[in-house]
């Protein structure tokens, strides 16, 4: 029984870029956060039916579109089922068991009380091993190796857990707290969405130092799963409204620009909206939005080839809603 007198939550949002080792970036999203802190109502998920769109291919003052059935009920589907990879900051000094007992208690409330089912502890570790050299090779090191393995295994949402943990007393009766914080990384992007603090008062083992320190971050991780939860859905769901759902391509040898153009349209006409990132003959970036599953996505950016003169497009990979496409020019 976790013994917990006092409990504080602490919301902070930065707004810019964040200069971690990680190399992830805060949302804009965090201003609207920011109201929490100055005590202002938690920001909502905005209704699907209510929700406005920018349509494809609008020129001048942006055009809107309500959503269709399908998109509003895409929508609530995709918030009510958001996919959550739970680890932490190995930078932290965190001991390894207290480290897998506060991320094990993150993923039995998104289990017992979100009905979710996260990304087990052991398969990360597994990942982390054997997805090192894909890891190098693909990403180069600009993203830390749990964040690709959140995009690889499809998470939605990336928390991680930093703590430190301490502990007094003597045999018989041992004392422990906690303190840290469990930040919200959009896992596809990498973009860091909030961040909720927790301490803990000191709880009590008569068994060992240790067991004092798990019953307090335990404890901790647990009580605040609510709020990283609520926030999740709220600024995830706040972003998507606007758009759709964030999905990226690297399409490689496109050597013609008018084709490309074309392409671009053509792929616009099939998702709510198309953002060309950077063009040059060797490789095209995109930015794609949509209220469509990733196989949806997948059968657009085929179709879009098929008409734009490239019918030999094929996949090379795929990595959570990233999507690197060759035209087979």
């Amino acid at each position: 029984m976790y013994h917990i007198l006092t409990f504080s939550i602490i919301i902070l949002f930065l707004i810019g870029c964040v200069t971690s080792p990680s190399q992830r970036t805060e949302a804009p999203e965090s201003q609207q956060a920011k109201g929490i802190v100055q005590g202002a109502p938690s920001p909502e998920v905005p209704p699907p039916e209510a929700s406005l769109q920018q349509a494809p291919l609008s020129s001048g003052a942006q055009v809107y579109a309500p959503l269709t059935t399908d998109e509003a009920l895409f929508f609530q589907q995709y918030i009510d089922r958001l996919s959550y990879l739970v680890y932490y900051d190995e930078s932290s000094g965190l001991d390894p068991q207290l480290a897998k007992a506060a991320v094990s208690q993150a993923n039995r409330y998104l289990i017992e009380k979100q009905g979710l089912s996260p990304i087990d502890f052991e398969q990360i570790q597994r990942n982390k091993e054997d997805q090192m050299s894909a890891y190098r090779a693909e990403t180069g090191g600009s993203i830390d190796i749990v964040t690709y393995i959140a995009q690889k295994l499809n998470a939605d949402i990336y928390l991680e857990i930093d703590a430190k943990t301490t502990f007094g007393g003597g045999p018989g009766g041992w004392t422990g707290s906690a303190q840290g914080s469990m930040k919200i990384f959009d896992a596809s992007t990498a973009v860091l969405l909030g961040s909720i603090s927790f301490l803990s008062p000191q709880t009590f083992s008569p068994v060992s130092p240790e067991a004092a320190m798990m019953n307090a971050i335990t404890a901790s991780v647990w009580q605040s799963m609510p709020k990283v939860t609520e926030q999740a859905k709220a600024l995830v769901g706040s972003a998507t409204a606007r758009r759709g759902v964030r999905y990226e391509l690297v399409l490689q040898k496109t050597p013609d620009p008018k084709a490309i153009s074309q392409f671009e349209k053509r792929l616009a006409q099939r998702v709510r909206e198309v953002e060309r990132l950077s063009y040059a003959p060797g490789e095209s970036r995109f930015v794609l939005y949509a209220f469509l599953p990733a196989s949806k996505i997948q059968d657009a950016i085929y179709d879009a080839a098929a008409v734009s003169g490239f019918p030999d497009c094929y996949l090379l990979y795929m990595r959570g809603r990233s999507y690197t496409f060759n035209t087979g020019l």
